[in-house]
This record gives C-alpha cells, structure tokens and sequence, in this order.
C-alpha cells in the first residue's frame, strides 16, 4: 500500500456538485492499494497514519500524532500511486489491485483507522472522478509505503 499524508487545515472530496466528505484539521491520505497486499499492510499503515507525530506541540517541534491532536481524517482512494513509470512516459496501472480487493481493503483500511483512535474517517466515493479541496498545512506531506516494511523483515 502507498499512502500520501498531508496535513491539512480542513479538506474536502467533492463527487459532482456533492460534497460526500469533509474534515476539519487533520490529514488527508490518498490511498493506493497495490496488488498483493492485504489486512496486514493496512493494519501496519492505519497503525502508523493514526500515530504519525507530524504535528506541532507547544515548542512547535513536529511531536504530536493525529490522535493527540484529535484530529480528522479524510480517506481518499487512488489507484494513480500504484503507477508504473519505468519504461517510457505513460504510466502503467497493473500493479495496482483488482478494483474489488482494492475496494475492500480501502474500506478495511478506513476500519482499522478508526479501530485505532481516529474519529470516524471521512472518505471519497471508490472509482469516482473526485475533486478533492485541502488547505494545507506548512505545508507537511509524507509519504508511506508498506513494502518498506517488508524489506526490513527480508
């Protein structure tokens, strides 16, 4: 799984003319699900997305995590963070997952977020042409992907 955390100010995902979520200050995390991934991978990011200490205490050092904080989160599939680019210039999407299994584990993902602490989590609509709104915040954007993680166990 690949995820871009921004922390943002307040964000939104509008579907259409429909606003279907919205958060206040938090993160937004574009999520790509990559094939072969699983509950693990999503049980390892949403761990590290709900305690990642990327926001400012009182001596304004990076320290605190969207649970201290009692921050939001705003959930949006991509399956663009999955793309292939080392042959020529135009992307490949096929080691992204099936729309299905990516589906699944974007809505599992969203599960074990809030499992760990975080207030329910907003999300987009999976598929959809999304346009997504964020005031950013420092701006702050980190990149996770859990086949670091796996390396580490190699």
């Amino acid at each position: 799984m690949r995820a871009v955390i921004q922390r943002v100010g307040s964000a939104r995902v509008d579907v259409g003319n429909k606003t279907v979520g919205s958060i206040g200050r938090g993160f937004l995390v574009l999520l790509g699900v990559m094939d072969g991934d699983s509950e693990t991978e999503a049980d390892v990011l949403a761990a590290k997305v709900a305690k990642l200490r990327i926001f400012e205490d009182e001596n304004e050092k990076m320290n605190l995590s969207l649970l201290d904080v009692e921050g939001e989160a705003l959930v949006v599939s991509q399956f663009t963070l999955c793309a292939d680019v080392k042959k020529g210039n135009r992307p490949s999407f096929t080691p992204s997952a099936e729309p299905s299994e990516a589906n699944r584990l974007y809505e599992y993902f969203m599960s074990r977020l809030e499992a760990e602490g975080v207030k329910k989590p907003e999300h987009g609509v999976f598929g959809a042409d999304m346009q997504v709104s964020l005031t950013n915040d420092g701006p702050v954007t980190i990149i996770l992907d859990t086949d670091i993680w796996k390396r580490k166990q190699s």
